[in-house]
């Protein structure tokens, strides 16, 4: 309670700098604009699923590198051999082996061959990993005189590696092509993109645009013999079969004239011969003279524009092209041209990208989220302000001084990290309004207990911020255990969650103990009261006695019973799982002329032949949510699904407001790290309460969570709730809530061992329970306060993930009351009754 003119300047250098952090968030785009230059004019950055926009993950196709540098190797052995004395050769490919076999037509050969061919050797590294490179080939003999070249496991992933980090360059071209802000492209581990390009709610173009390979070659067509007559007499040396646009297929030369490196630009025009929309494209100055001699020499024979794999066009060349320019034409709309030409100008992807994981939400659908968002916090900030006022009076001022500054601090520190707010996030901020006013009541409760015990007012106050603050930390820290698992192991929304989480957690450590005992400290010099007036309503009288240990075997019986149930009806019944883990399509859709009709959106759709649809209502009376399983054929057969159920319902007036894709490879990746996250957050706890503690109260608080969390996902089976990523969030946040309590209860165990050391175990821990159970009926109330808003107001999207919350908060309360104590018993904690000793005497009789 000393003043400190150090600790004033820093609660009002921190308390400015939030506040004008935070202000630019909440102001018009007009008046921040006229914010004057020196002062922070960063803003929160809102998420997809608050302002709208496109969310992909790109996995790069290894199969389809394989197959591409296969054939270059193949081309590569070809020429090698046929330059090395004319070496004759058969070459086999197999792509399952990643292995090209060379037959020679002169065994006698075979030693030049293996020598020339092994010169083709390539040394790849794009990793730390891989100091010095990697062999990207392996040669070989078969036991009939054969010689192998296989492409090398180590080489394959380099070179995966290596293409993913020029396909971010490649998409981040492509993405500022379409004009669109702040898009997000990180890479995600070592084969996949994640894109996000907020605002931009037309997924399907934009998935074209950034997957498309946009490779452009050009290729000499075989003459005198049709695609159909190589497939029927064998394909001639050197060349290959590749379809067309006019669902044909052209003979053509392997080896390519011409690449689309040598572009230097792209243009949408049009043809005004043939009233049609063409690209114009034009080669710098080698590509042009090489442009120039190929046409120059084969005047007469036609030319192949081959576009990914497929021949756009192929004229026949009526004279020499020497201004190193020309156009595409094909079946072009203006959009799909303009396109084109994008996707020219921004370069070739070096391999092919696979959507693995696509969501998309209309921005009318953010600002939806967003309202609920902000009324569910508007709603919870007036409850817990208003109870913590009725309950503590000027002391409830005090903390909610100290809330509101939380809060500021928040999103100013989301504003200079550039942090994105997404409506998991929002939850968070509202989560950590109920838990912010738990170290203010912890404080409080222990000055009633001091006063109480007979010490002065300043006594009592320096006693409660000392004796709760090591309370304070140790909750406080079980809860940020759980946000960094949740950042490390989540994706997206729960990122933002874990994030806002994790930042009020930090910020309510600081405003909770340094601005409100600086507020306290304030108060008492002026005002000098003989008393402290703390707390002017409660739940539960003090100087309660409940003897809940000689109920322990009925409710430890209970207890048993509940978790075995939840786990027969999650082995049996199962879960209703989100696409998150299961894969596939969920479409939110709208009707726009009054209640959706669910029975005529089942119909409708049972005729579309997609396999298993489900459809329900989804919070307003006008939306519903159609779960489509994962089609055959993948990505691409998914688009379809939601293509065609968009058509069938645009005549009934419903339009789709998000949509979202996961492969079921991706599912099957956030199960698994789901469940390591809880594994992971369980075993950090574990840890850190044996260091704090002793190891019988580590695992007493980790098979009481255990508890929580089995009764938690019982929960979901029991009841039939989606059990998504939000899901995982809300059992790894309940870890955090539901140690809370347990520490603060084991805390006051462990103060009260040192203290009672005769005391009968079983009468110790009714004690200790009985003490701090004001605290906790308080402060799991203001959580409930905190919740109660989101699960009504909060939305449809996170309704799951609040339920849970709600239920594990009430679950978590319960543990750490009754059930924790019996568990400690049975773990063998006993009182240290040694340190009870008779002192020794000295020869003197004094004592020492």
């Amino acid at each position: 309670m000393q003043s400190s003119p150090i600790r004033t300047a820093i609660i009002a250098i921190v308390a400015i700098l939030g506040v004008l952090f935070a202000v630019p968030s909440f102001l018009p785009d007009n008046v921040r604009d006229a914010w004057p230059s020196f002062l922070p004019k960063q803003t929160v950055v809102l998420g997809l699923d608050l302002q709208g926009g496109s969310h992909l993950l790109l996995q790069v196709n290894e199969s389809g590198i394989v197959t591409e540098r296969l054939q270059t190797l193949r081309r590569d052995v070809r020429n090698t051999l046929a330059n090395q004395n004319g070496i004759g050769n058969l070459i086999s490919t197999d792509e399952a082996t990643r292995t090209l076999t060379i037959e020679l037509t002169d065994p006698t050969q075979l030693d030049a061959a293996r020598t020339a061919i092994q010169a083709l050797q390539n040394t790849i590294s794009n990793s730390m990993l891989a100091v010095g490179g990697v062999n990207e080939l392996a040669f070989g003999d078969t036991t009939d005189g054969k010689l192998t070249v296989t492409l090398t496991e180590e080489g394959v992933t380099e070179r995966t590696s290596a293409l993913v980090a020029q396909s971010i360059e490649v998409i981040r071209k492509r993405v500022d092509e379409l004009g669109t802000t702040e898009p997000s492209i990180q890479r995600q581990g070592t084969n996949r993109v994640l894109v996000q390009v907020p605002g931009f709610g037309d997924s399907q173009r934009l998935k074209d645009i950034i997957s498309r390979t946009a490779r452009l070659t050009f290729h000499m067509v075989y003459p005198g013999m049709t695609a159909t007559q190589a497939e029927a007499q064998g394909l001639p040396a050197g060349t290959m079969i590749l379809p067309s646009n006019d669902g044909g297929s052209e003979l053509l030369y392997e080896d390519i004239a011409l690449g689309g490196e040598s572009l230097v630009d792209a243009q949408p025009s049009y043809d005004q011969q043939r009233a049609m929309p063409v690209v114009s494209f034009k080669f710098d100055t080698r590509g042009a003279i090489t442009f120039a001699d190929i046409t120059g020499k084969n005047v007469g024979k036609r030319f192949a524009i081959v576009l990914d794999n497929q021949v756009i066009t192929a004229p026949v060349i009526q004279q020499p092209i020497t201004g190193g320019s020309g156009q595409i034409s094909g079946s072009f709309t203006t959009a799909t041209a303009n396109d084109l030409a994008v996707l020219l100008r921004a370069g070739a992807l070096p391999a092919s990208l696979d959507v693995v994981e696509e969501r998309t939400v209309d921005a009318s659908l953010g600002a939806d989220s967003i309202q609920h968002g902000l009324t569910a916090g508007v709603i919870a900030a007036v409850l817990v302000v208003a109870f913590m006022v009725a309950a503590y009076g000027l002391w409830g001022v005090f903390a909610n001084v100290s809330l509101i500054l939380n809060i500021v601090l928040i999103f100013a520190a989301l504003s200079m990290l550039g942090a994105t707010l997404t409506l998991p996030g929002i939850a968070g901020i509202v989560l950590t309004i109920g838990m912010a006013v738990d170290a203010n009541v912890l404080i409080y409760e222990r000055m009633r207990e001091e006063q109480r015990a007979g010490k002065s007012p300043i006594q009592a106050i320096n006693a409660g911020f000392e004796r709760a603050w090591g309370t304070i930390v140790d909750s406080h820290l079980t809860q940020l255990i759980a946000a960094i698992v949740l950042y490390f192991m989540g994706s997206g929304p729960v990122q933002g969650f874990a994030v806002t989480l994790a930042l009020g957690i930090l910020t309510s450590l600081f405003t909770s103990y340094t601005v409100t005992s600086y507020q306290v400290q304030t108060w008492y010099r002026r005002v000098r009261p003989k008393t402290l007036k703390i707390q002017h309503f409660r739940f539960v009288p003090d100087g309660t006695n409940i003897p809940f240990m000689k109920i322990s075997r009925y409710v430890i019986a209970f207890s048993i019973i509940a978790s075995v149930a939840s786990i027969g009806s999650a082995y049996f019944k199962g879960f209703n799982l989100g696409i998150d883990f299961v894969g596939g399509t969920a479409i939110v859709i709208q009707h726009d002329g009054g209640p959706a009709d669910v029975g005529q959106v089942r119909e409708v759709l049972d005729g579309l032949n997609l396999g298993e649809v489900q459809v329900q209502g989804f919070g307003t009376p006008e939306d519903v949510l159609v779960r489509v399983q994962a089609q055959e054929g993948g990505q691409d057969a998914d688009q379809v699904a939601v293509r065609s159920i968009t058509e069938a319902l645009a005549g009934d007036n419903y339009t789709v407001r998000s949509t979202e894709a996961v492969s079921g490879t991706v599912s099957s990746e956030l199960a698994w790290k789901g469940t390591i996250a809880v594994i992971i957050a369980l075993a950090a706890i574990l840890i850190y309460i044996w260091f704090r503690f002793e190891w019988q109260f580590a695992l007493a608080a980790v098979t009481t969570t255990t508890h929580d969390i089995i009764m938690t996902i019982g929960l979901f089976s029991i009841t039939g709730l989606e059990f998504n990523l939000t899901s995982i969030a809300a059992v790894l946040t309940l870890v955090g809530l539901s140690l809370n309590e347990t520490v603060v209860v084991s805390d006051r165990i462990r103060e009260n061992l040192r203290k009672h050391r005769k005391m009968p175990l079983p009468e110790l821990i009714d004690l200790s329970i009985n003490q701090t159970i004001v605290r906790t009926t308080i402060t799991q109330f203001t959580v409930f306060l905190a919740l109660i808003p989101l699960v009504i107001w909060g939305g449809e999207v996170i309704r799951s993930f609040t339920i849970a919350m709600t239920f594990g908060c009430l679950v978590g309360m319960y543990s750490s009351i009754i059930v924790n104590g019996p568990i400690l018993i049975n773990f063998g904690l006993k009182q240290k009754v040694e340190d009870d000793k008779p002192v020794a005497k000295a020869a003197d009789g004094a004592s020492v």
